[in-house]
């Protein structure tokens, strides 16, 4: 896998390349600013991009659109946004454009290493890694649509949203893998989502309601 990495700060820019190095993980680049990730990423065509949202030079919202910009432009580079806590806008704006290859985490994760490249893998071949705080106030925010799911359901869907298979999930809540389906099933019926042959249907599901006012 080969990922460049756009973040301003030094201390941990270094320490991603150090990080990722150590799981044999090829850091093509490693840049500070919004203009030189685009340069890097049309220059490697990486499998990965880790972006922070706010960088130079206004320290707002460079970064994520930023990441808008390189999925727009290589639309097979996985991308995760990297925040120092939940910009709900910028998450949406994320999630509502691609239903694959994102990630959404807060920098606190990368202290669980394991996660972290565990969701960095996972976003380069095309799934979805979504931190649990921001699932947790995507859906506080948006709360009407998820009215009709039970509490399980909504730990279930909660679960779907980071990117979590049937077997993670039924690990995580100690139920069987068929109360798994059982459970995305009735999700699908609650939010009126008909049958489709779509592989990122799980995905659908989470902003079917995340975008919902």
């Amino acid at each position: 896998m080969r990922v460049v990495i756009a973040e301003d700060s030094v201390l941990l820019r270094e320490g991603l390349v150090q990080l990722l190095n150590a799981f044999e993980i090829a850091v093509v680049a490693a840049v500070a600013d919004a203009d030189s990730l685009l340069l890097a990423t049309a220059e490697h065509q990486p499998d990965l991009v880790i972006v922070d949202v706010r960088m130079p030079p206004t320290y707002t919202d460079e970064g994520i659109r930023a990441a808008l910009a390189v999925r727009q432009r290589w639309p097979r580079t996985g991308i995760v946004v990297l925040s120092q806590y939940v910009e709900e806008r910028y998450a949406v704006d994320l999630l509502s454009t691609w239903s694959s290859g994102v990630g959404y985490l807060l920098k606190d994760r990368v202290a669980d290493v394991a996660d972290f490249v565990a969701a960095l893998r996972r976003v380069a071949v095309g799934g979805t890694a979504l931190d649990p705080e921001v699932v947790a106030q995507l859906l506080q925010r948006r709360a009407n649509p998820i009215d009709r799911l039970t509490g399980r359901e909504l730990d279930v869907i909660q679960l779907m949203a980071e990117g979590r298979s049937n077997t993670a999930i039924a690990t995580a809540l100690r139920i069987s893998p068929s109360a798994v389906e059982k459970h995305v099933n009735s999700i699908f019926t609650k939010l009126d989502l008909p049958p489709a042959d779509t592989d990122h249907r799980r995905v659908l599901a989470v902003l079917s309601y995340l975008h919902a006012h």
